[in-house]
């Protein structure tokens, strides 16, 4: 028998890659498994790991026994109907006392979503703070993913950031602060529905690295949610992001009506830009205050913390040229408590509530996707070369429209902005938070040019 003699090198790989590789399947049974939470069967079918929807009963979770830090998890999924819905838990835990009592599981979630929203590979927060990534923040993502047939998975979980692939698509980026470590999970979705009893996701081919991770780095037009209050990633830096707001001073912002910032009506400390409630009207305390900067086609993000009844704006296209004794003029992302201000009920079809374009088009947005006053929201305004302009609120495209197009005209000429000659049409203009009289606070403010 000939001997052979393997070089160096390959051994040491060798032994790197099986160091590298954490077995949580053996391909035949559930040993190291537990199921959590609802009545939903498992089990191992050909290599694979089945899960069997089961009427009426709460979403189950097939979890590990051991909790995991850093990891890479590559596996291939399949779900039967575009009616159902299943996910992979990641850094997760286990309240047996929530859902009164059947059992809570919670913590980041690689969403398997085949509906005809798409969202397989946005990233939710189950039993906690919902969504945190839907697909709309990548929709050229969103075909990825095959109904039917094994559709293979990538999921990072290194340091804060959480990023996931899809048949090798890069489709969904947090950086979020909580949750260093946790048990991944298996999920199948809660059916009240007989139609819907029965179905099954598949899941096998588990690979879990827990060292030598290397990540994979993402296009740079993908947006990153970002949680880590007023910061940047080295990966947004090198896509073109900056701060607008460095979490600790008033630089590159003024009054729209100042050379400087305004020296009172507004707070800049403990990470927030903060209007400080006045009169109520607008330009009743500090004043508006302006990017020192222009800006024609961007991609801004904001996040933003309304106080009860309040009412402010973030508008783009500022060219502070009109002559105004109240706010600067400009296209405005409305911010505003839409049950206690009486501004939600004025205007045109609900024109002037949160995250419309105030006066002018409304913000079609579920109410799952309005966080409650008091809660962080996350705001989002993309102006295209081409002018196309989109709103988003917490991840979801509310509206969109062609500025300065004919039904963007028509749309101003019944609107108050009708006096301005050529309005929302500059060719660039400076971002503006406004100061409505109202408490309204602001963070994390980031653009990028187009």
């Amino acid at each position: 028998m000939k001997k052979y003699i393997y070089p160096l090198a390959l051994l040491l790989a060798t032994a790197s890659l099986t160091q590298a590789q954490t077995k949580i399947f053996d391909g035949k049974t559930l040993k190291g498994w537990k199921r959590l939470a609802g009545t939903a069967d498992y089990k191992v079918e050909d290599g694979a790991i089945v899960g069997t929807t089961v009427l009426n009963s709460g979403n189950t979770f097939l979890v590990t026994e051991k909790e995991y830090g850093d990891f890479i998890l590559e596996l291939d999924a399949k779900i039967e109907s575009k009616l159902s819905n299943s996910g992979v838990q990641t850094r997760s835990h286990y309240n047996p006392a929530g859902h009164d009592g059947k059992g809570l599981v919670y913590g980041r979630q690689f969403e398997i979503d085949p509906s005809d929203r798409k969202w397989t590979g946005g990233i939710y927060d189950e039993g906690r703070r919902d969504w945190l990534y839907p697909l709309d923040l990548n929709a050229a993502a969103k075909d990825a993913f095959k109904v039917g047939e094994y559709n293979h998975i990538r999921i990072e979980c290194i340091g804060n950031e959480m990023k996931t692939w899809v048949n090798g698509i890069p489709t969904a980026d947090v950086v979020d602060t909580i949750d260093t470590k946790g048990f991944i999970a298996l999920q199948v979705h809660a059916v009240n529905d007989e139609k819907q009893a029965g179905k099954k996701v598949y899941f096998k081919n588990f690979n879990l690295q827990t060292t030598n991770l290397k990540s994979k780095p993402f296009p740079k037009n993908v947006y990153v949610v970002n949680l880590q209050p007023n910061s940047i990633t080295a990966a947004e830096k090198a896509a073109g992001w900056k701060l607008l707001y460095d979490g600790k001073t008033s630089a590159g912002w003024r009054g729209a009506t100042l050379k400087t910032f305004p020296n009172h009506g507004w707070e800049v400390a403990n990470g927030t830009m903060h209007v400080l409630p006045s009169a109520g009207k607008e330009e009743s305390g500090g004043g508006d205050v302006v990017t020192d900067d222009n800006y024609s086609a961007f991609d801004l993000s904001f996040e933003f913390k309304l106080t009860p009844g309040a009412n402010s704006g973030v508008k783009y296209f500022v060219t502070l040229s009109e002559v105004t004794t109240g706010s600067a003029i400009g296209l405005e992302y409305q911010v505003l408590d839409d049950k206690l201000h009486p501004d939600a009920k004025l205007g045109r079809d609900g024109d002037r509530t949160l995250a419309s374009l105030y006066d002018l088009i409304k913000a079609n947005k579920p109410e799952r996707f309005v966080h409650p006053i008091g809660a962080w929201n996350i705001g989002r305004v993309v102006v295209y070369p081409n002018n196309h302009v989109e709103h988003y609120l917490n991840g979801v495209k509310v509206l969109e429209y062609e500025r300065g197009s004919k039904a963007f005209k028509d749309l101003v000429a019944i609107s108050k902005y009708t006096i301005w000659k050529n309005f929302g049409e500059a060719p660039q203009g400076h971002l503006l938070l406004q100061d409505h009289g109202n408490e309204v606070f602001f963070r994390s403010i980031k653009v990028r040019a187009l």
